[in-house]
């Protein structure tokens, strides 16, 4: 395992970890928070996302206690250097007038709680970009090295069971990209060509979405065994 990321309030900055407890519902503490646009609370998709607005990626949750991730209040620390707790009314008023946030305990996903993706699948999409690519413009829980050098391997993952420590993760399907991707999260820059080289080389998807067999503790160093 190369790195683990968690993201307590959705489309805001990643939270590194040494290591994390997996349940069933995902993370420890992933994606428990999210804002709402206004007037879109009843559409398929209400959440303020990086795609409207791509400095939410220098918005860094905290969590007061990261003993208890899913118990713990959550601060957020804005582009200013304020901390602000996640239900304060500022923090919504700062970031769209009218939005509003939610906690749901099972986590906020658009598609499943676990997301990989590989070192090598990173790079290969940076060569073909022409631009280093930090992965966390990826939003993965898992990073993984694989053993070969041979990029997008995790697509033939699908349908299997990995173990990584403790927890034993089924990957259910490719996982597909929308313009989120093109965000850099340290400047906050677009690069349009990231994901149209996904789009025309990837049938638009990269990385892969999962759920969890058997809960379990994961860190940074595990090995990741494909099972047969």
């Amino acid at each position: 395992m190369a790195a683990l990321w968690r993201y307590p309030v959705k489309s805001m900055g990643a939270e590194p970890l040494e290591a994390a407890d997996v349940a069933w519902d995902g993370v420890a503490g992933d994606r428990r928070w999210a804002f709402i646009r206004p007037g879109l609370e009843r559409s398929d998709f209400p959440w303020l996302t990086i795609r409207e607005r791509g400095e939410m990626w220098h918005y860094q949750p905290v969590l007061a206690d990261p003993s208890r991730p899913d118990a713990s209040r959550t601060l957020v620390r804005t582009p200013s250097g304020a901390e602000l707790d996640v239900i304060d009314p500022a923090l919504a008023a700062e970031l769209a007038d009218g939005a509003r946030v939610i906690k749901q305990n099972r986590g906020v996903f658009d598609a499943m709680p676990l997301s990989l993706i590989t070192t090598q699948t990173v790079a290969a999409l940076g060569e073909r970009v022409g631009a280093e690519l930090d992965p966390r413009r990826f939003r993965p829980n898992l990073l993984v090295a694989a053993a070969g050098d041979e990029p997008f391997e995790e697509d033939a993952w699908v349908s299997r069971v990995l173990r990584a420590g403790a927890m034993r993760m089924r990957v259910d399907l490719r996982d597909e990209r929308c313009v989120m991707i093109t965000v850099d999260p340290e400047t906050c820059e677009r690069n349009p060509a990231v994901l149209r080289t996904v789009a025309q080389e990837r049938d638009a998807r990269l990385g892969v979405y999962g759920t969890t067999v058997a809960p379990g503790r994961v860190a940074v160093g595990d090995a990741v065994v494909l099972e047969a």
